[in-house]
């Protein structure tokens, strides 16, 4: 299977998610604002959305989404527990946790790295991220992950954007639940080797 990128992106989640559930993965890095795969290719060619990722199988099947994507992958790995088993109810906790994220925390950050985006326009998705960081320290109160004990596949993805957060604000410093969270997480060694992997740690 190959797993289309951009060191960082939203990507970084199934990349984690394959890492930690023993897939192998041929990676293709993306350069998403030429639109242009490391060997030259017209990305939008291969995924007409134009952004990443984008999980290719082996017989060509392409599947977008990075949601949608993790928990193909998790499903793939039963044994590595990083989804519930469908058709539990923590199962649909589980994709709760993907759809805030994705729509909450992920979409709020996509302005932040807007150029043309105005200051005070900025401000406003800065303000709406701080109220939804202060809840989810909430809710991370006393827990290690978003589901409790057990890292899931929202876990890897809720990661991802909160590093984020380093490069366009608000700072994670306000919500020391939040921190340590992020440092949970980063410790642990399939995160760390796909950060490796991404050229984001040495």
């Amino acid at each position: 299977m190959k797993l289309y990128f951009s060191p960082g992106a939203c990507s970084l989640s199934p990349h984690i998610v394959a890492r930690e559930a023993g897939i192998p993965l041929t990676l293709v890095r993306v350069d998403t604002k030429n639109k242009t795969t490391e060997a030259g290719d017209d990305y939008r060619a291969i995924q007409p959305k134009g952004y990443v990722p984008l999980l290719e199988l082996d017989d060509g099947t392409r599947l977008s989404e990075g949601p949608a994507i993790v928990q193909y992958l998790a499903d793939l790995a039963p044994g590595a527990k990083l989804v519930p088993l469908n058709g539990t109810f923590e199962r649909y906790r589980l994709q709760e946790w993907l759809n805030f994220v994705t729509s909450e925390i992920h979409k709020q950050f996509s302005p932040l790295f807007d150029p043309t985006m105005p200051d005070e326009a900025k401000a406003k998705f800065r303000d709406k991220l701080a109220g939804r960081f202060a809840w989810l320290a909430e809710q991370l109160n006393g827990r290690d992950y978003l589901m409790g004990s057990t890292f899931t596949v929202a876990d890897a993805y809720l990661f991802t954007v909160l590093g984020w957060a380093k490069f366009t604000g608000p700072d994670l410093s306000s919500w020391p639940t939040l921190q340590a969270y992020v440092a949970r997480v980063a410790a642990r060694p399939q995160v760390q080797a796909a950060l490796k992997a991404e050229g984001l740690l040495k």
